[in-house]
């Protein structure tokens, strides 16, 4: 499956019944530099849309939210010592948790890749 994006700027990529979660390229941009990622812990079961986890910047403090319903089954603990990594690869290594969503329907609501930046520019 190819990536998603939710309205509240998380990315979400399925593959097996496990998602991979983080924040997009454009969020990280309008938060700025990371200093603090607070995670989910592992084994908590979130509803789509539901707060997961807390982004602290140098700017101000944000939640990022879960894209889909599932449960936690990991986290990215890299982020523990280098929040940062976020803010260098936001869509790749510094991705906040993982997802077991088994065989569950991702949201209608989110938009692919396209839709995204089309999105945001209508944003802005």
């Amino acid at each position: 499956m190819s990536r998603l994006y939710s309205k509240e700027h998380e990315w979400i990529e399925a593959h097996d019944g496990v998602a991979t979660v983080g924040i997009s390229d454009h969020a990280q941009e309008q938060l700025g530099e990371l200093v603090f990622v607070e995670l989910p812990e592992v084994g908590r079961r979130l509803a789509a849309g539901e707060e997961a986890a807390t982004i602290e910047s140098v700017k101000a403090a944000s939640e990022a939210y879960a894209p889909a319903a599932g449960e936690v089954s990991e986290v990215n603990a890299a982020l523990g010592d280098d929040p940062g990594l976020v803010n260098r690869d936001p869509e790749g290594g510094g991705w906040l948790f993982k997802l077991k969503i088994g065989d569950g329907a991702l949201p209608e609501t989110l938009m692919s890749a396209e839709q995204y930046k089309a999105f945001i520019a209508d944003d802005n």
